[in-house]
């Protein structure tokens, strides 16, 4: 199953490159493991995807002792200050920065810990309030202030977009935050870049990359229906 999704996947990601006239290699497909058995994920790695991502600090400290050390583990879920801890030398990206307070934490780790932690601030363009992230205005505000933290590097930015039936409806979504990376990367600001734009999943990740999204989180279609019963 996972074999014959993740080819559909490359597929669809391939044409929405060439639909907006993107290279390929401009997009990382991440593959959204949460609630999903090791198995699974060995399964996805057969077929050399390195990429995976988790909603909990629980299930990455589950699984990263017992998988392959190449995987790069993204935490794209919300992050509580009291466990960036026991994550902060295990993950290669955090997406979800969404308060100076948090980063403030990713910092106090990743100095006791000696590591430089590299970021997403998390944007809520849609303005929903059952989802975290930063408001539009407030965002360059909040970037500037976690700029000057010496152990985090700002990568981008990140949004969960609404649910909906039609990806088209999360469109101007994409595009809103594509104009945010690019007013900010003009600013010039240190140790910020725009490279990273970490927007689309399942139901809209083409919509996302033709809007200009660099990483797409897939989950359901690459593993297929997630088990919200697991313990």
């Amino acid at each position: 199953m996972v074999k014959n999704n993740l080819q559909q996947v490359e597929q669809n990601i391939e044409s929405a490159c060439k639909k907006a006239g993107r290279n390929r290699d401009e997009v990382t497909l991440i593959a959204v493991s949460k609630t999903k058995p090791v198995s699974l994920i060995e399964e996805a790695y057969v077929e050399n995807i390195r990429d995976f991502g988790e909603n909990k600090v629980q299930e990455i400290n589950d699984k990263y002792p017992v998988m392959n050390k190449d995987i790069r583990w993204h935490l794209i879920g919300h992050l509580q200050r009291n466990k960036v801890k026991y994550i902060i030398d295990k993950v290669k990206l955090i997406h979800s920065v969404d308060s100076v307070r948090l980063a403030e934490q990713i910092q106090h780790e990743a100095e006791k810990n000696n590591v430089i932690m590299d970021i997403l601030i998390q944007v809520n363009v849609a303005n929903e309030d059952t989802k975290f992230g930063l408001s539009v205005e407030e965002t360059e505000d909040v970037i500037r202030t976690i700029a000057t933290f010496p152990n985090i590097r700002i990568k981008g930015l990140m949004t969960i977009a609404p649910f909906t039936d039609n990806p088209e409806d999360n469109r101007p979504f994409f595009k809103k935050l594509k104009q945010l990376a690019v007013d900010i990367k003009e600013k010039n600001i240190d140790n910020v870049t725009m490279d990273c734009l970490s927007m689309g999943m399942t139901g809209d990740y083409q919509v996302a990359i033709e809007e200009g999204s660099t990483m797409v989180r897939v989950g359901t279609g690459i593993f297929g229906e997630r088990n919200y019963n697991k313990d």
